[in-house]
């Protein structure tokens, strides 16, 4: 990697329409196609970690593990969520430090290197636990690196009055990718094992590699050893990390309460592979379907989430009780119809919370702490993963997919009372206060399909 170059000058978007005429302005990826190299990149690199989570867990619980399933697949999910955790400093300096550019080529670079092993390796026999482990291990630090450098790289990558809608758009390929990666996880296993997923997964970093560096960026901040200094003065990086949280109390109350909800809704990708094994006795084909009405109902709440009236930790606070009902109807009402319903609404509750808090936070972070504030947040709502999946994965092993489902919407009930108590307690900041707070990326998922709702 290489430090960041100097800044340039932004590029004007387009020429001004003829007088008399409105202007038609071009898609948001065609406008501005290094912002639409890099998005597809990320739309690659998500739906192949997202593949090989989905069917991975699948192929432990159903093809390579006979005793202690739950364990096996909460221990990978664990592995799966703990570079987010672990690497959170680490990340924080490398974006402020090194080139946005070449960060994202190097972490997709190497995903595809570490997924090509491992298809080498299981097309050669059939492929030990300790390997698919590393591998999880290897990618999962990737995409930890790629992730928040494209986030924060996005005014690099459009002209100024694009930053909205591309932060908005960004953001919503989680979702998308999300739903794209599940879909073809369980089925890969089934059709081609271990081996074929892995290639899949390795073909889809590479072509992430290829378009970040065909991809030209613009206006990057500056290096970390350049010794310029940020908006306020401050120098990329001089800030400690925990100092971010702790001069932002309400911020860290919020972050809080959702870290303790993940400690039950995280535990849904290990419960779904057991409820399709024990109680549908599906195949792969339903833990696809299942799936796939999580991300679509994640995907159309961060299209929606914009439009839920009310305060952010009103709207938070219901979204997390309509979200624990959801999670445990499956429980109580063991169909497949049902569990395809309650996980579409539960997608969706997550999709619309994530874009009402992640815009608040993006007025009321200062723009000099938003690279370490992104890292802070992931490893903050990231700690409770491993644990969840550790937990409700030897929880597998005891009591039935129905019981879990119930002790997940049972356990989210405290975090939406207290969200609740908390936007009692302390009135959210007005929308011209949020404004005040400073400039920066924008709008979460939602933003792309209407801006006017910022988020409000």
């Amino acid at each position: 990697m290489t430090a960041a170059p100097p800044s340039a000058p932004t590029a004007p978007s387009a020429a001004p329409a003829p007088a008399g005429r409105p202007a038609r302005r071009a898609p948001l990826v065609l406008r501005n196609r290094a912002f639409g190299a890099v998005w597809l990149g990320q739309v690659l690199t998500q739906a192949a970690v997202r593949m090989f989570q989905v069917g991975v867990s699948w192929w432990l619980v159903a093809y390579a593990v006979r005793d202690a399933a739950g364990l096996a697949s909460g221990l990978f999910m664990a592995v799966c969520t703990l570079p987010a955790v672990a690497l959170a400093p680490v990340v924080a300096k490398a974006v402020g430090r090194y080139a946005h550019r070449s960060v994202l080529r190097t972490a997709a670079g190497l995903a595809a290197a570490a997924a090509a092993v491992l298809a080498a390796g299981a097309q050669a026999g059939g492929p030990p636990l300790a390997g698919v482990y590393a591998a999880a291990l290897a990618l999962a630090a990737c995409q930890a690196f790629f992730d928040p450098c494209l986030t924060t790289s996005i005014p690099e990558l459009v002209d100024d009055e694009d930053i909205e809608a591309a932060t908005g758009f960004e953001l919503s390929t989680q979702s998308l990718a999300g739903l794209g990666g599940a879909l073809l996880g369980a089925l890969a296993v089934d059709g081609a094992g271990v081996a074929g997923l892995a290639a899949g997964c390795a073909a889809a970093y590479l072509g992430a590699a290829v378009l970040v560096a065909t991809a030209r960026f613009r206006n990057p901040a500056p290096a970390a050893g350049d010794g310029a200094t940020a908006a306020g003065g401050a120098a990329p990086g001089g800030r400690p990390l925990r100092r971010i949280l702790g001069e932002l109390p309400y911020v860290r109350r919020i972050l809080v309460c959702f870290t303790a909800a993940n400690l039950f809704t995280a535990a849904v990708f290990v419960v779904v592979p057991l409820y399709t094994r024990s109680v549908l006795d599906g195949g792969g084909g339903t833990v696809a379907l299942l799936e796939a009405a999580l991300g679509t109902g994640a995907l159309v709440g961060a299209f929606t989430g914009t439009r839920i009236p009310g305060r952010p930790t009103v709207a938070g606070a219901y979204c997390l009780a309509l979200m624990a009902a959801a999670l445990a109807l499956p429980g109580l009402a063991p169909h497949r119809a049902v569990a395809v319903c309650g996980l579409a609404v539960s997608g969706w509750c997550a999709g619309a919370v994530s874009v009402r808090f992640v815009a608040l936070f993006q007025r009321l972070v200062p723009p000099a702490d938003k690279p370490g504030f992104f890292a802070v947040m992931q490893a903050v709502l990231g700690a409770s993963l491993p644990v969840a999946s550790l937990a409700f994965g030897a929880a597998g092993d005891v009591l039935s997919p129905q019981t879990l489902c119930l002790v997940q919407g049972a356990g989210l009930l405290p975090a939406a009372l207290a969200l609740a108590l908390l936007g009692a307690r302390t009135p959210d900041p007005e929308p011209e206060a949020e404004a005040e707070a400073g400039p920066g990326p924008v709008p979460v998922p939602g933003a792309a399909a209407g801006a006017e709702g910022g988020g409000r």
